[in-house]
């Protein structure tokens, strides 16, 4: 018989405030590698979260005692056999730290904080921080296979802060399998990362899931892992079982084979009311822009030039490190962008530079609405003309996570990270519309900390587009969305596109998130001169 690792039985999933999931029943034995799964909202991040030990697995009371079971061979805390996540989630509370860290204003030079190195070297005995001597394992990090394996060599030196999204989750990987953990809960790993650190995350995939369906009880040099991913996409063959949470209770639970038949009856269903679906909610949008119109107006008085942004022979790095490279680029109204290339390749500082996120752009030739930047325009003229979807926004808004929905949408006519004035009744209308339009109807004072990731991003996105900015900033906007938040995003921006009042910017590595409207692509290619290239599509 097959050793049960992890065992649970007529348990809820409690954090200090509520019950999350009233009621979970299962176990994980040797010979099976785990995806859980299901929409956004489901319940799977609840699980997760208690799997992590960052909310509680408690017996119900509706049953004696002695019944109700949890139970795992895994030990809850990071370290040599305990239980280690990277996520999204993990990423954003890194850089949240490395940010109430950041002590570059009391110095006369940037703050670097904490570099790859040091940081995966906190598990390998060197101190927490950024202060002090690391052991003399740094100096071998680079020929360590756990290194090779996560593709971070090239980024050990390099800040936290400055990493893009797929390298902190690398780096993140690697300090997890160094570690020493017996079990790696990886969530959404596909999320936002190129095509060479995909191959790399699959090959990790296949070598560590075949040493684990092969492995007996926790003997293995690698750990266990469990996939958590909103969307059957992209899963690795070695993959046999699947757990998915719908509505905050276990929906199906069992074979991969016999989950793909249950998709594949969903697919079909999805398929029929698709388009009466799709044309009732662009009815509903169409509707809700058509009402802000006066707003609109309000907000963008001036006539829009045809030059919305522009780069002269613009160069961005730090000490010997080039980002960006005599770049030359113009969007011009009506130009819709797609802004693509590798992981760490300069994507998100072309999008800072433009929202005044990045300090260089002030000693750069870059001008937005036909205006060279420092010459006296305010952050304020700059953000009332752009609505933004972005990962440092979330983490922002991580911070001042109590804030309730509705004000969080509201905020996006402010320019503002939480809302610290009083709304109209205009607006307060059109955010419970917006509300309604994405799902969260009746959640309105609902915090934002709340949230499953996934959800938090889904409203970000109707925060940007609420007061229909000139200029539409998308980076990786369907972070973490199941398939039909994403089908619905994907169906917004492009409604948003065809109305001709907004130009949108937009980054992504996912193929079939690329919309129709997108006929100019700027190629970032680090290492080659010219480091980019502009193509236009017919």
């Amino acid at each position: 018989m097959a050793m049960r690792l992890v065992t649970i039985e007529d348990c809820s999933v409690q954090d200090r405030f509520r019950t999350l999931l009233p009621r979970v029943d299962w176990q994980m034995c040797d010979g099976e590698a785990w995806l859980v799964t299901g929409p956004n909202g489901g319940g799977k991040d609840a699980f997760v979260r208690a799997l992590a030990s960052q909310a509680q697995f408690v017996p119900n009371e509706a049953r004696p005692p002695a019944v109700p079971l949890f139970s795992s061979v895994f030990s809850p805390t990071e370290g040599r056999g305990g239980t280690a996540v990277v996520s999204l989630e993990a990423a954003a509370a890194l850089i949240e730290e490395e940010r109430r860290l950041d002590e570059s204003e009391y110095m006369d030079r940037q703050d670097i904080g904490r570099t790859g190195r040091r940081f995966i070297c906190e598990v390998l005995g060197g101190p927490k921080g950024k202060d002090g001597p690391l052991p003399q394992i740094a100096e071998k990090l680079d020929a360590l296979p756990e290194v090779k394996l996560c593709g971070v060599g090239s980024i050990l030196d390099r800040g936290l802060k400055f990493m893009s999204t797929g390298e902190i989750r690398r780096t993140l990987l690697c300090r997890a399998l160094l570690s020493g953990c017996s079990l790696l809960i990886l969530s959404d790993p596909f999320a936002g990362l190129d095509v060479l650190s995909r191959n790399i995350l699959l090959e990790f995939f296949d070598t560590i899931l075949k040493r684990q369906l092969a492995a007996s009880g926790t003997d293995s040099s690698f750990p266990r892992i469990i996939l958590s991913m909103e969307r059957f996409h992209e899963i690795p063959s070695q993959i046999n079982r699947v757990l998915e949470f719908r509505g905050g209770a276990v929906s199906f639970s069992g074979p991969r084979d016999e989950y793909e038949a249950v998709l594949a009856s969903r697919r079909a269903q999805k398929e029929a009311s698709r388009e009466a679906d799709k044309k009732a909610f662009l009815a509903e949008i169409a509707r809700i822009r058509a009402e802000s119109d006066a707003l609109v107006t309000e907000i963008n008085q001036d006539p829009v030039p045809d030059s919305l942004i522009r780069f002269n022979n613009v160069n961005v790095g730090w000490d010997e490190h080039k980002v960006l490279v005599d770049v030359n680029w113009e969007v011009r109204k009506g130009e819709h962008w797609l802004i693509r290339g590798p992981n760490g390749s300069g994507k998100t500082t072309i999008l800072e530079l433009i929202t005044g996120d990045n300090m260089q752009v002030f000693r750069e030739d870059v001008s937005l609405f036909g205006r060279r930047r420092g010459t006296g325009e305010t952050i304020w003229d700059i953000k009332r003309q752009l609505g933004i979807v972005s990962y440092r926004l979330h983490v922002e808004y991580r911070m001042v996570g109590g804030t309730d929905l509705e004000s969080v949408i509201v905020s996006g006519f402010h320019d503002s990270i939480g809302l610290y004035e009083q709304a109209t009744d205009f607006e307060l209308a059109t955010a419970r519309a917006w509300l309604k339009l994405a799902g969260f109807a009746g959640r309105e004072h609902q915090a934002f900390s709340s949230l499953s990731y996934g959800e938090q991003r889904a409203i970000l996105i109707v925060r940007a587009a609420v007061k229909c900015p000139r200029v539409l900033i998308l980076d990786e906007p369907c972070h973490a969305l199941d398939e039909d938040y994403r089908d619905k995003i994907l169906d917004l921006l492009e409604t948003v596109a065809a109305t001709n009042t907004t130009t949108l910017l937009h980054v992504t590595h996912e193929s079939d998130e690329v919309l129709p409207c997108e006929k100019h692509i700027l190629e970032l290619r680090p290492g080659e001169d010219p480091m980019y290239t502009i193509i236009v599509r017919d």
